[in-house]
C-alpha cells in the first residue's frame, strides 16, 4: 500500500527525498532502488552533518538514509531538518517513509537473526514497539508512505522507481516474473499474461518436482504447438510498445506471466521472454515469485532482489 502526499509549495532547489521507517521494512532496498535511478545516495549520515553537505553544491538529485542507528537521531531534529530543507533552503525535499505489520517485522528479525538495535540484548518486539513510538511523528509528516508488509524486495524497487523515476533513468528497466494464480497477482504489475492453457509438467511425475528452469520441463512446454505462437505474439506487442514507452520517459516496466502452481508454464515464458529482451538490448531482470517463496527469500532474508540478476 502506497499513500502520497502532495506539497502545494513550488520549490525550485536540488531534489532531496529522506528515507526512514522501522528497522527491517526495507530501507536498504528503498536506498539501492533510488541510486539505480540516479539519486546520489548517503546511508546513516548524522543529522549535525546535514546542514554542511547541503552547504556545497547539490548536483543532481540525493537520497539520505536515516534511522534510529544514525549517532545523533531524534525525532525533533529530523522534523527540524525536513522543515529546514523545504521552507529555509528551498530544496525539494519529501520523506519517503517505509513500515511494515509488526508481525512481519518480528517474522524478518526471526530469519535473519539479527539483534533489534533499540533491543540489542533481547527479542526484537521491544524493539520495534519503541522504534515505532518514536518515529510516529515523523510517519505522520511522511510525503510518501509505503507499506511492505506484503511487498517482496523486487516489488519494494519497483515501487520506488515509478515513485520516484520520473523519467530520470537512462532507459527503460524491464521486469519479468512469473506467478502463481492460487495466490493472486503481484503488485505493481503493468502487463500480464495467461499461461495457463499450455501443456502442464505438473501431470507428468518426472517433472512434477522440478521447476521452468529446468531444460526438461522447458522442452516439455515448448513441445505444446501453440507454445511458439504466443511467445512470438507477447515479443511482437513488446516490440510495439517497448519503444514507445521508452519515449515517453518512463523509467520502468513490470510484466507478468501466471500459471496455476507458478512453478513450471509461467517460468519457462519468463525465463524465456526475459532472455529475448536482453538479446534486444533491454535492461531486463527477472523474478520467480514461488520459486523465492519456497526458497525463504524476501526483505529482511539476505535477498538482493534483482541486482546484477539480469536475464
Amino acid at each position: 500500500m502506497t499513500e502520497t502526499a502532495s506539497s502545494a509549495e513550488d520549490l525550485s532547489g536540488p531534489r532531496i527525498v529522506l528515507v526512514t521507517g522501522p528497522s527491517g521494512a526495507g530501507r536498504s532496498t528503498a536506498i539501492n532502488a533510488l541510486e539505480d535511478i540516479g539519486f546520489e545516495v548517503i546511508d546513516n549520515l548524522p543529522l549535525s552533518l546535514l546542514p554542511r553537505l547541503l552547504d556545497g553544491a547539490v548536483a543532481g538529485p540525493l537520497a539520505l538514509g536515516l534511522d534510529v542507528r544514525n549517532r545523533d537521531f531524534s525525532t525533533n531534529a529530523l522534523i527540524e531538518a525536513i522543515d529546514r530543507l523545504s521552507r529555509v533552503m528551498g530544496h525539494d525535499a519529501q520523506v519517503l517513509f517505509l513500515d511494515a505489520d509488526d508481525d512481519v517485522l518480528i517474522r524478518r528479525y526471526s530469519e535473519t537473526r539479527r539483534h533489534h538495535p533499540l533491543a540489542p540484548a533481547g527479542p526484537p518486539q521491544a524493539g520495534i514497539a519503541a522504534e515505532k513510538e518514536l518515529l510516529g511523528p515523523i510517519r505522520t509528516r511522511a510525503d510518501v508512505l509505503v507499506d511492505t508488509s506484503d511487498l517482496s524486495p523486487h516489488d519494494l524497487r519497483s515501487e520506488v522507481e515509478r515513485l520516484f523515476a520520473q523519467g530520470k533513468g537512462k532507459l527503460l528497466g524491464i521486469s519479468v516474473q512469473s506467478f502463481s494464480y492460487k495466490r493472486g497477482l503481484p503488485r505493481g504489475l503493468d502487463m500480464v499474461f495467461d499461461c495457463r492453457f499450455l501443456r502442464n509438467p505438473h501431470w507428468d511425475p518426472l517433472l512434477r518436482a522440478l521447476d521452468g528452469r529446468d531444460a526438461d520441463v522447458a522442452a516439455y512446454v515448448a513441445q505444446d504447438p501453440r507454445f511458439d505462437p504466443f511467445v512470438g505474439q507477447i515479443k511482437g506487442l513488446l516490440d510495439l510498445v517497448l519503444p514507445a514507452h521508452k519515449d515517453e520517459g518512463r523509467a520502468h516496466l513490470s510484466i507478468g506471466l501466471g500459471c496455476t502452481g507458478g512453478q513450471h508454464r509461467s517460468v519457462v515464458l519468463t525465463e524465456r521472454l526475459a532472455a529475448s529482451l536482453a538479446l534486444d538490448g533491454w535492461p531486463v531482470s527477472k523474478r520467480h515469485r514461488e520459486m523465492e517463496r519456497r526458497d525463504g527469500t524476501g526483505i529482511g532474508s539476505g535477498a538482493s532482489g534483482v541486482r546484477g540478476q539480469n536475464a
